[in-house]
């Protein structure tokens, strides 16, 4: 009798389920953060000469020319009058000295006719006077933010350029360029931190780029820098003289720069390429 396989008996296995679909989330992008800077309308004033701790501005007989009266006026502040004008003000007036402490004066939104007084006053910088001046805040933190990133740009080009590039730049600058690569980078970053905006033009000012070679030049004994001139140093030749009391390479590199000395300066450029 065949023997036959006996199926089992029970309820067939289901196949697994897969865990649900979670929905697709929607990308809104980065968040937008709503903000209202602040406005100061207070104004705060810094003295330019004198002062020491305590300093009181003049305010005797002072009088501006008014450009809508076109006509000449004297101001005066009076604590309890709107109008800065004399002409305008009541006979009732109340005076109150301007004092400048530790050389400065700040001067509250709610006092909008001395803001308006020293706005007109002479002594203000802003109308060609020496004695004081508005401290704008937002245009000094602009200043520095601006300063602050010319120096990073200046430091980046130190860092990124190659010290063939850097060459050039160092030679102009009078640096040592026998000295190991770093040397010479500490010493650009040393010029391109005290002068940013400066260092960072020399990289597109073709007077630095000519003036190098011909110093590389005088070096590899192309040239010679005479007193009374630019010379060939094999023949002697003069190149390009020499006025009294001037320099003999910045006389070369104008002249390098001119039409007629563009000849001359491909010449030395050529024999630069075959030492």
């Amino acid at each position: 009798m065949a023997n036959t396989a006996k199926t089992p008996v029970g309820r067939p296995k289901s196949a697994p389920k897969s865990a649900p679909k979670s929905a697709p989330v929607k990308s809104s992008g980065a968040s937008k953060i709503k903000r209202k800077e602040e406005e100061n309308k207070n104004k705060a004033y810094r003295l330019l000469v004198g002062g020491g701790i305590w300093y009181k501005l003049r305010q005797k007989n002072v009088t501006v020319f008014d450009e809508s009266s076109n006509t000449v006026r004297q101001l005066r502040y009076a604590a309890n009058e709107n109008s800065i004008w004399v002409d305008e003000q009541s006979e009732n007036i109340v005076r109150e000295q301007i004092v400048f402490e530790s050389k400065n004066l700040i001067v509250p939104y709610n006092k909008p006719n001395l803001q308006k007084y020293l706005e007109n006053h002479p002594d203000n910088v802003a109308n060609g006077g020496k004695v004081f001046e508005l401290i704008d805040n937002a245009k000094s933190a602009e200043q520095e933010v601006e300063s602050e990133f010319s120096i990073l740009e200046a430091v980046g080009i130190v860092r990124d350029k190659s010290i063939e590039e850097l060459l050039p730049v160092a030679m102009y600058l009078g640096i040592n360029i026998n000295q190991k690569n770093m040397e010479i980078k500490r010493e650009l970053l040393k010029e391109a931190k005290s002068n940013p905006s400066k260092f960072i033009d020399m990289f597109d000012n073709p007077m630095v780029k000519t003036r190098s070679l011909i110093m590389s030049a005088i070096d590899f004994q192309i040239l010679r820098a005479d007193k009374d001139g630019l010379k060939w140093f094999d023949s002697n030749r003069l190149i390009v003289a020499t006025p009294a009391g001037q320099n003999t390479i910045d006389t070369a590199t104008k002249f390098c720069l001119s039409e007629r000395g563009a000849l001359v300066f491909e010449e030395i450029q050529d024999q630069l390429d075959k030492i």
